[in-house]
């Protein structure tokens, strides 16, 4: 497979901004994303956070943007698991998928953030036997007519979920790791991983994507299993513009995600507290300088694909999920110059 290149969308609701402008600028960005030729458009899922986004529910927005293109592949980044009813998830990702003819990538994840569990009312220390549990139903759903489970939380009799996907026996699935112990569990079921690096650095993942290949192969699956990278992503002109551009927005972002990091380590149910609160505090902390060199890939289109490159040869790579304005600060015009350069200067490097 070639370098994938993606495009990690929030439906970001600027300052000032209505939901019916926030809706409209993300869609401009997709149609162009399809036009300019990009490989995958990827939807967070952000809830009760009205100052910074607007994408809650991003099956539908999912479906919306299948209906809308034909070519480029419609991602969950992630489809937050713990906090779905099993067999309603099975039925609307396996629509996503049938209206997509199969271009549907199904990311899923835990979160790192306990407050929206708390506005959904469950416990945030239920998260991982809660996604365990979901990913297991949803997989029975989509392959067996019909099925009975008896789980912790879900218990099933004789269930027949229509439809089934168009891709069998399943969407492509890609799990969110961040913990440790998370890669090598993700390697033995056999699939693809979303990393990150807004806590640590690119080079802290390493290690533990060395450890995913290591159980990939240990547990017999083919080839080397699958690692996508999400970062901030800006391309501009010249590296100078590149640098000065989104640094206000970006600088603003670790911020924000620094306070939000140090209070969620207050919140019931989250493990390795000290080294959450810790991280919150470094990212308040952080010089733009610092953030270039460990967590950003910004430049002109020749030093991001060199920066893209090395990365790829590093980290074994498969593909990017470009967050294109971290911060929601950029000016639109801008995150779409940035997107089109990224298109058409970067990605024909990459074939």
């Amino acid at each position: 497979m070639a370098f994938e290149f993606g495009m990690f969308n929030e439906f970001q609701r600027t300052a000032g901004a209505t939901d019916e402008q926030a809706f409209a600028t993300s869609f401009e960005e997709i149609d162009a994303a399809e036009r300019w030729g990009l490989d995958a458009m990827w939807l967070a899922e952000i809830h009760v956070n009205p100052e910074r986004s607007v994408c809650s529910a991003p099956l539908t927005l999912a479906g919306a943007i299948a209906a809308r293109t034909k070519r480029m592949k419609v991602g969950t980044g992630v489809q937050v698991l713990p906090l779905c009813h099993p067999l309603r998830i099975a039925e609307e990702a396996a629509t996503v998928d049938q209206i997509s003819r199969g271009r549907l990538i199904f990311g899923v994840g835990r979160s790192g953030f306990p407050r929206t569990y708390e506005a959904y009312g469950v416990p945030y220390g239920e998260s991982r036997e809660r996604f365990a549990e979901t990913l297991e139903i949803l997989k029975r759903a989509w392959t067996e007519q019909p099925f009975s489970y008896k789980g912790k939380y879900y218990s099933f009799e004789n269930v027949n979920v229509s439809p089934k996907p168009y891709q069998q026996p399943w969407p492509d699935i890609r799990i969110a790791a961040n913990s440790d112990d998370t890669f090598p569990r993700i390697a033995r079921l056999g699939h693809g991983i979303l990393v990150a690096v807004r806590q640590g650095t690119l080079e802290e993942l390493q290690p533990n994507i060395a450890a995913y290949r290591r159980a990939w192969k240990e547990a017999g699956h083919p080839s080397d299993g699958k690692v996508f990278l999400r970062a901030p992503v800006y391309v501009a002109d010249t590296d100078q513009a590149a640098r000065e551009e989104p640094e206000e927005s970006i600088m603003y972002f670790y911020r924000y995600l620094g306070e939000r990091l140090e209070d969620s380590a207050t919140r019931a149910g989250v493990q390795q507290v000290e080294l959450r609160a810790a991280r919150g505090r470094r990212l308040q902390t952080i010089t733009y300088e610092e953030a270039l060199r460990e967590k950003l890939i910004v430049g002109s289109p020749e030093r991001v694909a060199d920066r893209l490159m090395g990365l790829q040869e590093t980290l074994g790579l498969d593909g990017i999920l470009c967050e294109m304005n971290c911060g929601t600060k950029i000016p639109h015009d801008r995150v779409m110059h940035s997107l089109q350069l990224l298109c058409e200067k970067v990605k024909p490097r990459f074939h």
